[in-house]
């Protein structure tokens, strides 16, 4: 049934992405609509009984439902149809990921209610993060844009002109970032202080444990750095991206080496 439903929800972005902006309601009513099924559809596909559904493809998707997510909660708020109209392509997209990709599933047999919060919340700041990687991308190509005062571009560069300022881009980048940081830190400390209860294993430093703890020592510095020497600009950009490369190299990166291109299912 959920194949059903991420088909359904993957149509329904695609249409959003179409639709007039002068539809605003009906946008908002299609939006709702598609993030519902496509969290249904994850929701059965992730939890089978006694067992936990992981992979690439499910961390991809559950990161542009969540984008999905924010655009629409914070376009209430700020005029983000341009945003619309380059989520919602990369949303069908994904939506259809783990449907060439199953990924594989884990026994929860033996393992501590703590293991499901785990996974549960390292998809969330993996999600929330992977927002703002794309945001920091369009904001360099806006920025890019207004310098070069590029003409045309042709539904690319027309998404692109109605993006809202840079200023207000920039906030909502310092929120979503605040945001994926304090749950990538919850991520970490359950993962160094609790490991014998969430894994049931002593803790062991593997290339996961480091590009995590680097991926949040560069957010930390990002932080860090706003509030005590303003950064911003290209500097912001790059330490959000440098963070989020590390992020995906941790889990996103190495799953995809594991289930594709050597076919094996260890989480």
């Amino acid at each position: 049934m959920q194949n059903s439903l991420f088909l359904a929800a993957a149509f329904l972005y695609a249409v959003c992405a179409l639709l007039p902006s002068r539809l605003g309601a009906v946008i908002s009513g299609v939006t709702a609509g598609a993030w519902a099924l496509h969290g249904v559809a994850l929701g059965m596909d992730v939890m089978v009984p006694g067992r936990l559904r992981v992979g690439f493809a499910i961390m991809i998707s559950s990161a542009l439902w969540v984008s999905v997510a924010a655009y629409w909660f914070e376009n209430r708020n700020f005029a983000l149809d341009g945003l619309r109209r380059l989520v919602m392509p990369f949303a069908a997209a994904a939506t259809l990921l783990p449907l060439l990709f199953p990924g594989t599933l884990t026994p929860l047999a033996g393992k501590t209610a703590a293991f499901g919060w785990h996974i549960a919340v390292a998809v969330l700041a993996y999600s929330t993060l992977t927002i703002a990687a794309f945001h920091a991308v369009l904001m360099a190509l806006q920025e890019t844009r207004l310098h070069t005062r590029t003409a045309g571009g042709g539904w690319f560069g027309s998404a692109l002109d109605q993006l809202p300022a840079l200023l207000t881009m920039e906030k909502l980048l310092f929120r979503v970032i605040w945001i994926g940081f304090v749950l990538l830190s919850l991520t970490v400390l359950s993962g160094f202080v609790f490991s014998e209860q969430v894994f049931g294993r002593p803790l062991l430093l593997d290339h996961k444990s480091v590009f995590a703890l680097l991926s949040w020592a560069l957010f930390a510095a990002l932080l860090a750095g706003r509030k005590w020497q303003g950064w911003r600009g290209k500097t912001a950009l790059r330490f959000t991206l440098a963070g989020f490369a590390t992020l995906a190299l941790a889990y996103v990166g190495s799953r995809f080496v594991l289930e594709v291109v050597l076919h094996r299912g260890v989480y």
